[in-house]
């Protein structure tokens, strides 16, 4: 008799459940499941938009690698989330990876083609990557969403430079500075579109402007003086350089040209000095080391001049003018084979003294 509750108990225990199930109609059906998918939805979403934000924050800490594995988590949760694929292309442009970057921005903009400002950053991908025809066309679509958008007119600017449409780059730089007046940056670029057209006065003037803007800009003394070099005004060039380094010591470059511009004084030991101490400051800087090639050819002192040739290639194998100095102490050394190579890379690299030394000493 005890057993008897325990089966009957057991029985209907079975059977409510059955019953559950087969008494559900097929619109209940339908209803439940939709539940379920929207219960699933909403899991995956918030999974999504945790890893999203784990991305952004990474993304602000610098740590861009990790934050791309964060947004395509968030993009695996959830393959419509516009805000993740954007900025996993932000970030990709940011570590330069702008293969990754445009294959992105073409997912998302499948998606959504109205999101407007994937289009500025597919226009940064395509300029990394050389297609400037393409990035034009994403520059101007960004641009009929947003006509005054100042990051947008920049960087098309930047891209006609790169073009060498050095007048439409001056035009974008002037509606640059018609936004925003005060800053240096606009009018330093303005400057290096006129001295590309060869109007060093201009230049000078436009860089002038940015330093009365922005007085701590190391490069700019550095783009007066490398101007006024090329205009022969080498005491204002030094006095230029000599701004730039007091602005940052660090700053190699400015070591470089003047001692460049000491070099064309005939000022060897200044020179000297300057190259060596662009060394000291980078040591993977090429033109110090082929710069003071020059000096220790003067100086005799070709063993050394060929080491240091030597290591600006190692530094930039495209560097031509040290191809040219390593073939001039190859020469001296007596090494006719390897000048005659060196002076013919020179030439090929655009140096046109490697053209005149190769077709002066070497069998053609």
């Amino acid at each position: 008799m005890k057993k008897i509750p325990f089966l009957i108990l057991f029985t209907l225990s079975i059977g409510n459940y059955l019953s559950q199930v087969d008494i559900l109609s097929d619109k209940e059906k339908a209803f439940k499941d939709s539940i379920a998918q929207i219960n699933e939805a909403a899991n995956a979403s918030a999974v999504g938009k945790e890893a999203y934000n784990r991305g952004i924050t990474l993304f602000s800490e610098k740590k861009t690698m990790d934050a791309i594995k964060e947004f395509e988590k968030a993009i695996l949760s959830d393959p419509k989330f516009l805000a993740a694929y954007y900025n996993k292309g932000v970030a990709e442009n940011e570590l330069e990876a702008y293969l990754a970057s445009t294959s992105t921005f073409n997912k998302l903009l499948s998606i959504d083609s109205t999101y407007s400002k994937a289009y500025f950053q597919r226009a940064r991908a395509f300029q990394g990557l050389k297609e400037y025809d393409a990035s034009e066309k994403n520059y101007e679509k960004a641009l009929s969403y947003d006509p005054s958008n100042i990051k947008i007119i920049y960087n098309y600017g930047v891209l006609r430079f790169m073009q060498q449409d050095y007048k439409d780059a001056i035009a974008k730089f002037t509606r640059c500075i018609q936004i925003e007046p005060n800053s240096a940056f606009y009018y330093n670029d303005r400057g290096s579109c006129y001295r590309m057209l060869g109007d060093l006065p201009r230049a000078i003037l436009e860089y002038e402007e940015a330093t009365k803007r922005n007085s701590n800009l190391a490069f700019v003394y550095n783009n007066i003086g490398t101007t006024k070099k090329k205009m022969k005004d080498y005491p204002g060039a030094i006095l230029a350089f000599n701004k730039a380094i007091n602005v940052d010591p660090k700053f190699y470059m400015a070591f470089v040209n003047r001692g460049a511009t000491y070099f064309t004084q005939a000022k060897y030991v200044e020179a000297e000095k300057d190259f060596n101490q662009a060394k000291q400051i980078n040591e993977n800087n090429a033109p110090a080391y082929a710069n003071l090639a020059s000096i220790l050819i003067l100086k005799k002192e070709f063993q050394k001049a060929l080491e240091n040739a030597d290591t600006a290639i190692s530094i930039d194998k495209n560097y031509g003018v040290a191809y040219l100095n390593r073939g001039i102490a190859r020469e001296m050394l007596r090494d006719m084979k390897g000048a005659c190579e060196d002076w013919r890379k020179a030439q090929d690299l655009g140096v046109d003294l490697g053209k005149s030394y190769s077709s002066t000493n070497c069998n053609n």
